[in-house]
């Protein structure tokens, strides 16, 4: 039962998380707030998420095995007080994925990025606009 209830709760978790991350791109697309404030709020979010992955893996007891896995393959075998430097680099957002986990993370990414470059394209172009308003105001009143 105790299984049931956590395994539903890091569904829900998930869940939630997803529909935090849905309105951030909607607030920000639509200019609620500003790219900084969105940047911001989706590093928290992306924070939000690693810990998810963290408790899902801890679920799963999958926390430490892919370290020690790695550590075993870059050093030639598991020695204890040895660390690896190549563990050391790795980024919390990205310790314990797998090639599937860090190219769909490189796909949210790049859309987020594409969402981010139409928002600021079209702020740009209302600009433009508005400097040919002004212009054709300055031309007319001249």
């Amino acid at each position: 039962q105790l299984n049931v209830i956590i395994r539903s709760s890091l569904q829900n978790l998930r869940e939630k998380i997803d529909q935090l991350k849905d309105l951030l791109l909607r607030a920000v697309s639509t200019r609620q707030i500003t790219q900084l404030e969105g940047d911001r709020r989706q590093n928290l979010v992306d924070d939000l998420l690693t810990r998810q992955k963290q408790l899902q893996a801890s679920y799963k007891n999958e926390g430490t095995e892919p370290d020690v896995i790695r550590s075993s393959l870059m050093t030639g075998g598991v020695k204890r007080g040895v660390t690896n430097p190549w563990l050391l680099e790795e980024s919390e957002e990205t310790r314990g994925l797998g090639f599937d986990d860090l190219r769909q993370q490189q796909r949210r990414i790049i859309e987020e990025q594409d969402a981010g470059l139409d928002a600021l394209s079209s702020i740009i172009s209302r600009q433009k606009q508005m400097g040919q308003e002004i212009g054709n105001e300055l031309d007319e009143q001249n």
